[in-house]
């Protein structure tokens, strides 16, 4: 119980981070989306990071192209298992930016591919992808700072309160 309620007091900050003013692709849903692959139980892992988006996009509002980013947090999501028997310094890290470039690589395609904005062809593709890489910066350093929040406060939690069951947290466990 006191680990559900800790874990979901990170997520909690993470909605409120979405919500307050921030640079563009700045955000924790993807680093939320790995946290909860890699630390809730497989069978509610997706549910964390999908509630946090609808609550948020809710607020915000939702846009085009909403598909393909629950989509691509749903893939990090998956990348949040492959961590969960890995939680080393450098599988975390290889994760975060794993996470980083599947988003930047699905929402961009499906930019693409609604055709609105850039030509049906390869050509087009191209264009788009390279229209986006300022924006990639931002997605690079959102998510790492926000995995190193989420994991930091978890590891340090795990020491000071061995009741949260979360032992190693970030110890390969």
């Amino acid at each position: 119980m006191i680990r559900t309620l800790f874990l979901l007091s990170l997520a909690a900050l993470a909605v409120v981070s979405r919500l307050v003013p921030h640079p563009m692709n700045f955000a924790p849903i993807a680093a939320l989306a790995l946290f909860g692959g890699a630390f809730f139980d497989r069978r509610f892992s997706f549910v964390l990071p999908f509630a946090v988006l609808l609550v948020s996009d809710w607020f915000i509002g939702f846009y085009d192209g909403v598909a393909w980013v629950y989509g691509a947090f749903f893939l990090v999501n998956l990348v949040g298992w492959w961590l969960r028997g890995r939680r080393s310094l450098g599988a975390t890290a290889g994760a975060t930016l794993t996470g980083s470039v599947l988003f930047f690589i699905v929402t961009n395609f499906g930019v693409w591919l609604q055709g609105s904005l850039y030509s049906p062809d390869f050509a087009g593709l191209v264009t788009c992808y390279v229209a986006a890489m300022p924006f990639f910066r931002n997605t690079l350093a959102g998510d790492a700072f926000y995995v190193a929040v989420l994991f930091g406060l978890t590891e340090l939690a795990a020491r000071k309160i061995p009741a949260l069951g979360i032992a190693g947290a970030t110890a390969g466990k």
